[in-house]
């Protein structure tokens, strides 16, 4: 609820109460005005009128019923100190107050139900008169058409309220919806930022890799030629040399990746299941962290639909994610969950495939960054990897997000569309 409406709540609450007392004075100046018991029930009817909500708000189950059967009580007595024979009581109108309070907080029926309750009060007072009168015609069809009308106000009462109810459900609904949508909007706009930062980053990635791609082999070939020149090296200068050719190749490497990350894809899509794959890279994990104390827990739904994918790309996702979850859960250890199962995101069926740690989780200040381009949380990482992930991912036309609490572990979800065909080779790029 907006302030604006909180306000509007706070200051209609006054004048309802004001009305209120302007109407009970009004009732206690008319006759029987020296009727001491008819000012305390107004008096009680007040107070009671003005903590009803608190009662409904401590009690929002029995409240309501407690208060018609309160406003029911009141309204008898009220009538039998208003008149000496409490059925002629002018004041019969004050039934109207239970019959509308029902109408406020009940259904159709169950309005009905306590609207008969306080026709049923009302005509009881007719019982201690029959003693002395005779009920005429006349007299029936007064009654009759009294009770009537407490079941028309009840009727057109809970028709007004139910139609209210209903139009606040429908905004509130629409306000759902839109907030949805704005969300959507919001992740769709960081999504496109995102293809825009990589994009740029890819472009500039592959031009610094071709410049040192070139130097990083004349230094290399360099320095095994001075190694070999060298008839007698001494324990320093072969040690240099090694140095100079293992930092090349770490630099090679890490070039290697750039490329990776910059080129685009040449994707060879083939209808296949995705459960192998996903197997494939928890052993190649498991095999390079050996003497991990990680356990890994399969959950793989039946029957799910083959996709098109690239088969060496899409392994090496998981691989990706699987080593991540396993460095984030050195050395201590800890279970790494995997699930498969048919989803749908954006409208799109498909697989969803979920990979989830048990280590410390990712800050919040990273996971909008995280799958950014030089955006690492490790030490020694460059922050590839996940990008490398992201970018596979955007070219199956999948989508991947993260969840995660601290000390309760990150889980990334890799949702990749269902085709019903094998799309075309994507275009190859330099």
């Amino acid at each position: 609820m907006s302030r604006a409406a909180q306000n509007e709540n706070h200051s209609a609450i006054p004048w309802t109460d004001i009305l209120w007392l302007f109407f009970l004075i009004g009732l206690a100046v008319l006759q029987p005005r020296t009727e001491i018991h008819k000012q305390l029930v107004l008096a009680a009817i007040g107070a009671f009128q003005l903590l009803e909500r608190h009662l409904i708000a401590r009690l929002p189950q029995r409240g309501p019923a407690y208060a018609v059967i309160i406003k029911i009580l009141l309204a008898t007595i009220l009538m039998q100190h208003t008149s000496p024979m409490a059925i002629n009581s002018s004041y019969y109108p004050i039934y109207f107050l239970p019959v509308v309070t029902a109408a406020i907080y009940f259904g159709p029926w169950a309005s009905l139900l306590w609207t008969g309750l306080t026709s049923a009060a009302y005509c009881s007072l007719i019982i201690p008169a029959l003693t002395e009168y005779e009920l005429t015609a006349e007299g029936l069809s007064e009654l009759g058409i009294r009770v009537l009308f407490f079941f028309l106000a009840g009727i057109l009462v809970n028709r007004f309220v139910t139609e209210s109810k209903r139009q606040a459900l429908r905004q509130q609904a629409l306000s759902d919806t839109l907030a949805e949508t704005n969300r959507r909007l919001a992740q769709a706009e960081a999504d496109v930022r995102r293809t825009e930062r990589v994009a740029a980053l890819g472009q500039l990635s592959a031009g610094l890799a071709h410049e040192i791609r070139n130097p990083l082999g004349v230094i290399k070939g360099s320095a095994e030629m001075l190694q070999q020149k060298l008839r007698d090296p001494s324990p320093l200068a072969s040690e240099l040399a090694g140095n100079i050719s293992s930092e090349v190749n770490r630099l090679s490497a890490l070039v290697a990746r750039f490329l990776d990350f910059a080129r685009p894809q040449r994707l060879e899509l083939r209808a296949q299941p995705i459960a192998p794959l996903v197997d494939r890279a928890l052993k190649a994990a498991q095999d390079q962290y050996s003497e991990a104390k990680v356990a890994v827990e399969r959950n793989y739904a039946a029957e799910l639909p083959e996709l098109a994918l690239d088969e060496r790309l899409c392994e090496q996702v998981f691989v990706n994610l699987a080593l991540n979850a396993y460095e984030a859960m050195a050395p201590a250890g800890g279970t790494l969950r995997v699930s498969i199962a048919a989803a749908q995101h954006d409208g799109m069926r498909g697989v969803e495939v979920t990979v989830e740690d048990t280590g410390p989780g990712i800050p919040a200040e990273m996971r909008e960054q995280i799958f950014n381009p030089f955006v690492t949380t490790k030490r020694t990482g460059v922050g590839l990897g996940l990008s490398i992930v992201s970018k596979i991912v955007d070219d199956h036309g999948g989508a991947i997000r993260v969840t995660s609490e601290p000390q309760h572990g990150a889980c990334f979800r890799v949702f990749f569309p269902a085709e019903p065909r094998v799309a075309p080779v994507a275009a190859e790029g330099n």
